[in-house]
């Protein structure tokens, strides 16, 4: 006889996919959001999935009650009235009409979201909703603003310094792409400030993977701007750099989907540096990524989109399909398309490259800086060679201003190559897992 436990389990699994679902914008059939409030109603969803599957229904005209006061009704629990300023229940009711917020109704909502004025149910209102009818520009430059306002900075970083950073949100799962290539070009003399997080909408974040590794995520500038002049590249954990995210991380790991925030730690990197190659999880993001880094004083930005077809997009440049990207160089912001096959890389399902666990994933990276071949180490080519032009290193890989020219782009691969093939990434590896090896492997949040 299955135990509650096991019960609960099963339901809370089954309501998870319901919300996945509603939330991804499918119609919900009359049995299932029927089922879904019976599980509300048990207490097995949990305060954040209920409210936003209840907001869901209410964005797809399925319910007229407010979200997050039915959550209290079906649980026979008096409303939180103290969870939101008038001016936020203002905002989300906006929201959960569907209309765009302006400009100053964006910052008020973002200062208080990271000020921590906010409930749990109401933020899990407000950023399901937001999710479901699209997020602005706006919207936006309204949360990094506060995020940037907030953030513990790190001073005299180098001015050519790199990042490359990954929304996340993609929902695919895979092994970590971009902390592997900021191995591969440290070990090619490229200096590298990567900014990263805990895995919130997938399985394994950038910094999951650096703590099972060893690498150290140093917390004090000056232990940053060593680990820099040393190995040519430190990694910035995201929690210890924005103390304000203290008050989102929680909700953002209930909802399981890809949410505003996903957008902003590229937007946010802590070093404010001036290169980087962006991922992001839908095309339809690139061009407002790259003019919001151009607003806020970056000069050379990729951001990418990788079609894995089915319209699946991934937060990398892929062997699955076309590579959309937006780039700003010289000023001028322009669209391109990177073919993979054109320089010369197998083409690959998406699957082929599946990540796991923490654990899974730091295996398969350290396998790669070893010499393992395959999917893995092409897409970590591919990600590396184009990283290089960001950086100003390589062959510039751009032929008459709009096009790619692919036997640069080979060129660039086969030297990424050469670092992996004569041990220069494994050496890379070993140094900073060695580095200041009495400093704590701190992470905050």
């Amino acid at each position: 006889m299955a135990s509650s436990r096991d019960s609960a389990s099963v339901a809370s699994t089954t309501f998870r996919d319901s919300l996945g679902r509603v939330a991804g914008g499918e119609a919900v059939a009359p049995e299932m959001a029927q089922t879904a409030i019976r599980y509300i109603e048990s207490g097995d969803a949990g305060e954040v999935p209920a409210v936003a599957f209840l907001t869901a229904l209410y964005m797809q005209g399925k319910l007229r009650s407010d979200p997050v006061e039915l959550e209290s009704v079906l649980l026979n629990r008096a409303p939180d009235l103290t969870g939101m300023t008038p001016e936020f229940r203002d905002i989300l009711d906006q929201t959960l009409d569907g209309h765009a917020l302006n400009a100053d109704m964006a910052q008020v909502a973002f200062d208080q979201i990271m000020d921590g004025r906010v409930s749990a149910g109401g933020l899990a209102a407000f950023l399901t909703a937001l999710h479901m009818r699209g997020e602005t520009v706006t919207e936006l430059a309204a949360a990094v603003r506060a995020m940037r306002a907030r953030m513990v900075a790190v001073p005299d970083m180098p001015a050519g310094a790199i990042d490359v950073c990954g929304t996340g949100g993609d929902g695919l799962g895979t092994l970590n792409v971009s902390t592997a290539v900021a191995f591969v070009l440290a070990a090619l003399g490229v200096q590298v400030v990567k900014h990263g997080n805990r895995a919130l909408s997938s399985r394994s974040g950038a910094t999951d993977v650096l703590l099972e590794l060893g690498v150290p995520l140093p917390v004090d500038h000056g232990h940053i701007g060593a680990m820099v002049a040393e190995h040519k590249l430190t990694f910035l954990a995201a929690t210890n750099h924005h103390p304000a995210m203290r008050h989102v991380g929680a909700v953002r790991r209930a909802l399981g989907f890809r949410t505003i925030f996903n957008l902003l730690g590229p937007l946010c990197n802590p070093a404010g540096v001036t290169r980087q190659m962006v991922g992001v999880f839908s095309p339809d993001w690139l061009d407002p990524m790259v003019r919001t880094l151009q607003a806020t004083g970056s000069t050379r930005v990729w951001a990418i989109s990788g079609d894995c077809g089915e319209g699946r997009f991934i937060d990398e440049l892929t062997l699955a399909g076309p590579n959309h990207a937006v780039i700003l160089e010289d000023g001028q912001i322009r669209p391109l398309v990177v073919d993979a096959a054109r320089a010369g890389l197998a083409p690959a399902p998406i699957s082929a490259i599946a990540g796991g666990t923490p654990a899974h994933n730091a295996c398969a990276l350290r396998d790669l800086a070893h010499g393992a071949r395959g999917a893995y180490r092409d897409t970590v080519l591919l990600n590396a060679a184009v990283a290089l032009h960001v950086a100003g290193e390589g062959n510039n890989i751009i032929r008459g201003g709009d096009a790619i020219d692919y036997a640069a782009l080979q060129g660039n691969i086969d030297r990424a190559a050469g670092a992996l093939d004569n041990g220069a990434v494994a050496a890379v590896l070993e140094a900073v897992r060695n580095f200041r090896a009495d400093m704590p492997n701190r992470v905050t949040g």
